[in-house]
């Protein structure tokens, strides 16, 4: 029996997730729900349907898990909790500062419909948020570094794309290699926002436009550039098209602790990641937890999970005997 996934929401991350089915024996695509007109949407799957948001409600005994691709601003907080009352879903919410709200939500609707929700689901948070608890767990005694990059931000690449005069732009967040070469030495710096990153900015410029007035706006812009040393180049649309068309990311995630009676002997953990998608890789891990909320929901739980609350062998289409012989 196959694991019937929907998707609602069909941008990249939809599209991303649409390519992983393709990748797990164990998953079939059954529908794309779509805000637009779904005449109009195209996707790669034979044999799926492609479907209205108006008409989610219809395929309640023929999807086994929901995955919703929209976005964490807006979309995520009502959709999450309205469709968990009607499928076990699967989010990627990274607003950190609301994720415990998001998940008080997700929960009752999650339960009241006797179903399972897994929020947060990802790199940041999720496998991050995973590396940095076992990291704490393996050695208290110790601190926490995160660096995100080099890679595309697509907030902050909105950001630039909103001021007046640029056409175009996308923007690249870049961990400083001194700030990570010290923690990967056991200094234990104490770092500030603007020591850890800083961001590259690619701006297509409107024509006409005043370059000055335009980097001004970018470099003091707050919430997003204000507080980090950030280049800002011009370039044309075509060089933009050219060399700045995909959206990489990663990043490092890295605990340096002290071991012994007398914190004699030091330690690092760091784990990375270098993807040549976000979106992809992002859809990767939202797919293997739709087989753990598919897995719980045939146990009979219910309400919302995060995960930090998923055994890592429901994550695997192996069996627990596999698992045992091949990986452990």
């Amino acid at each position: 029996m196959s694991i019937k996934i929907g998707i609602l929401g069909y941008g990249n991350l939809g599209k991303g997730v649409e390519c992983a089915i393709r990748q797990n024996e164990d998953m079939e695509l059954a529908a794309v729900f779509t805000r637009r007109d779904p005449v109009t949407v195209k996707i790669l799957t034979e044999g799926a349907a492609v479907c209205r948001v108006e008409d989610v409600e219809a395929w309640k005994d023929k999807i086994d898990v929901m995955i919703l691709c929209g976005g964490s601003a807006t979309d995520l907080p009502e959709q999450t909790p309205k469709y968990a009352k009607l499928f076990n879903v699967i989010d990627s919410f990274d607003t950190h500062a609301r994720i415990p709200e998001h998940f008080g939500n997700v929960d009752a609707a999650a339960k009241e419909g006797g179903n399972v929700g897994i929020i947060s689901v990802g790199w940041d948070p999720g496998m991050f948020s995973l590396n940095r608890l076992y990291a704490n767990a393996i050695l208290p005694d110790g601190k926490d570094y995160t660096f995100w990059g080099k890679g595309v931000s697509q907030g902050h690449s909105d950001a630039i794309r909103r001021v007046e005069g640029v056409k175009d732009g996308k923007q690249y967040t870049i961990p400083v290699e001194a700030a990570l070469e010290a923690v990967r030495n056991g200094e234990n710096p104490e770092l500030t926002t603007r020591q850890k990153h800083t961001r590259e900015c690619f701006v297509v410029l409107e024509e006409g436009a005043d370059s000055a007035k335009v980097e001004e706006e970018i470099k003091t812009m707050p919430n997003y550039f204000s507080d980090y040393d950030t280049t800002v180049h011009f370039i044309s649309e075509e060089e933009l098209k050219a060399n700045h068309s995909g959206i990489p990311h990663g990043g490092f995630v890295l605990r340096s602790g002290k071991t012994g009676w007398n914190q004699e002997n030091s330690h690092l953990i760091e784990y990375s990641l270098k993807l040549d998608s976000n979106p992809e890789f992002t859809s990767s891990v939202l797919i293997a937890y739709a087989r753990a909320a598919y897995r719980l929901a045939k146990e009979g739980q219910s309400g919302c999970k995060t995960v930090f609350d998923i055994a890592p062998a429901y994550l695997s289409a192996k069996s627990g005997e596999e698992l045992r012989k091949n990986l452990l």
